[in-house]
């Protein structure tokens, strides 16, 4: 089950909050924080929307780009064994670990229907 909600083009990651009996959504793609709260699908889904054209509208107020920019690098902490089992895959593969790395991310992105 992928817990994401598509409002309006954007991206929020939802989850059931038990400590409030909500659920809780979150937009992944802003440059701030958007959150929304509600105890029914349908009232999230209203509740995502508001929260976005706020957002938004602050942000157009205050000339603040509102979409989160990523410059396409990550750093990312492996075991050592790890790390020595992925030199060895990707050299056999005859791959750099950066594609063979770019490779797995992409094939896990599919399996869960990300797009």
């Amino acid at each position: 089950m992928i817990n994401i909600l598509k409002v309006d083009g954007y991206s929020a990651v939802v989850n059931y909050d038990p400590d409030i009996d909500m659920f809780r959504g979150e937009f992944t793609d802003l440059n701030g924080s958007a959150d929304f709260y509600a105890t029914t699908i349908d009232d999230l889904k209203k509740e995502a929307k508001i929260s976005l054209d706020t957002f938004l509208t602050v942000c157009k107020e205050r000339n603040i780009e509102p979409i989160k920019t990523y410059s396409g690098r990550f750093n990312t902490r492996i075991p050592s064994e790890l790390h020595k089992k992925l030199v060895l895959i990707a050299t056999v593969q005859g791959k750099s670990i950066n594609d063979f790395v770019k490779q797995a991310i992409e094939k896990e992105i599919i399996e869960a229907e990300i797009t």
